[in-house]
């Protein structure tokens, strides 16, 4: 049966099931999927219950034989005949890919570790404490909530979430979570530098000027998103997080050692494997609109596990200006050739077809660029 958000929904058997009031009494005892596992919940709430996979769908990919590319970072500004295969490297990930894994990439690995730490401290902090910041106000600086999506996706994922925004700064940094306020602030630092150099990596694979990607704005926003995925008891029944891509020009994610995270390569799911001080970096949808589907933003997801908790830490580079700055194919990459496939966007606008349009595109198994093809 297909899993859709009509308030009452005819069950096997007879029975009636109001998703809704579920969606809705979940939502309001604010205390996301860790709470149902506090409380010893032995079976998968209807809501979490992915029906669309089939159990063989969810094996992993014990016998792939692709491995997500890692790159090394060591030595970059140092050796130019060096930076340039590594940007060969990065180009190529990018184009088949769409995700590769960095090694020395500059930051220390106690302030990585910190910040896996810092947010597991802010899930498993005291209950009433973590509860002042629920909350579905996108406006807000920072909140903490189960399924940013719960209303609108057709099926809630298990993992709760720590979202703020960085940058543009908070007003006053009190509006962040004091449990890891200070490692937070530091380690968002620190992941802006590599931002820059990866979106200078970028640029140059696209042969343009290393500039070229920061100077119009793809570094302007960044958000900062902490999951939290609690060990599962019936992980066969439901996913941590669902098939997507990313909405965003690049997502820089840490994740610990458990795994899960599993990325779409030639039709196969391939484990993205955690190497110890390493970070992920995949290209969401508006590089690839105005890279001209040179490079891809493709489809990942995170498999439930009767272990954990999994943590992993999102920082997004959005735009600063996503309500009002046009982004199309960059021109010095069309040619007659190689004429623009997608017409201009505002970000903002993007999101909308992604995730509030009426059939929002993000959450149907089609991409959102769809829409914005000429």
């Amino acid at each position: 049966m297909e899993i859709t958000n009509s308030s009452k929904i005819q069950a096997e058997g007879g029975s009636t099931y109001d998703r809704i009031s579920e969606l809705k009494a979940f939502d309001d005892s604010k205390t996301g999927v860790k709470g149902l596992v506090d409380s010893g919940a032995a079976k998968v709430p209807r809501i979490f219950i992915d029906e669309q996979y089939e159990p063989g769908d969810k094996s992993g990919s014990g016998g792939c034989k692709f491995t997500i590319p890692i790159i090394d970072f060591q030595g970059i500004d140092k050796d130019p005949s060096l930076r340039c295969e590594i940007v060969g490297k990065v180009g190529n990930a990018c184009e088949k890919w769409g995700f590769l894994q960095v090694i020395n990439h500059g930051i220390p690995l106690n302030i990585l570790e910190e910040m896996i730490d810092g947010i597991r401290r802010f899930h498993e902090q005291d209950t009433e404490v973590k509860k002042e910041l629920y909350s579905r106000d996108e406006t807000r600086a920072a909140v903490y909530h189960s399924n940013f999506d719960l209303y609108r996706a057709p099926v809630a994922n298990w993992r709760d979430t720590l979202s703020c925004r960085m940058v543009p700064l908070p007003a006053n940094s009190d509006e962040l979570p004091t449990v890891c306020r200070d490692i937070l602030i530091d380690y968002c630092d620190e992941i802006r530098k590599v931002g820059v150099t990866v979106f200078g990596l970028i640029s140059e694979a696209l042969g343009l000027n290393s500039n070229h990607l920061k100077e119009m704005g793809c570094a302007g926003g960044l958000n900062f998103v902490g999951h939290y995925y609690p060990a599962c008891p019936e992980p066969e029944l439901t996913l941590g997080l669902s098939k997507h891509t990313d909405s965003a020009f690049i997502t820089v994610l840490l994740q610990d050692q458990t795994g899960g995270l599993q990325v779409l390569h030639q039709d196969q799911w391939v484990d993205v494997n955690p190497v110890p001080g390493a970070l992920i970096v995949n290209i969401g949808d508006m590089l690839q609109l105005i890279s001209n589907d040179k490079f891809k933003s493709v489809y990942h997801r995170v498999l439930a596990k009767n272990v954990g908790p999994r943590i992993s830490v999102a920082c997004v580079f959005r735009a600063q200006g996503k309500h009002s700055r046009l982004y199309g194919p960059i021109k010095e990459l069309l040619s007659e050739e190689n004429p623009p496939v997608y017409r201009e966007t505002t970000e903002n606008d993007y999101l909308k077809i992604k995730f509030m349009h009426p059939k929002p595109e993000g959450f149907n198994g089609t991409s959102a660029l769809e829409h914005f093809k000429l």
